[in-house]
């Protein structure tokens, strides 16, 4: 199976076969992680990358995310692999402040 982190970093954007591969490697997780890029749901805090999801906003850094699937599994969400596809294909939304400052958790 071909790597789709080393294919993006290889072609900056996604095309069909990396999408398909992405979807082949992680399933659902895959198909809401693209549904997130391509929906502009992945923002570029300052601080931090945050993707709405279903259930509010999750922050994630350094491949850590505030989600409970997260948590409970301790492997990549989709919310880690849309920052990650994001990241390499520089389709996030940069936002010029502070996600810490302006939370109301």
């Amino acid at each position: 199976m071909s790597d789709p982190w080393q294919m993006l970093s290889e072609r900056k954007a996604l095309d069909a076969e990396i999408r398909a591969t992405l979807i082949a490697e992680y399933g659902t997780r895959g198909k809401k992680a693209l549904d997130a890029v391509d929906r502009g749901l992945v923002r570029k805090y300052l601080d931090f990358f945050v993707v709405t999801g279903s259930t509010g906003d999750h922050v994630i850094d350094e491949e850590v995310c505030t989600c409970r699937d997260f948590a409970f599994r301790q492997k990549p969400c989709w919310h880690i692999i849309a920052v990650r596809i994001a990241k390499a294909t520089k389709s996030f939304v940069p936002v010029g402040e502070w996600y810490q400052e302006n939370w109301k958790g």
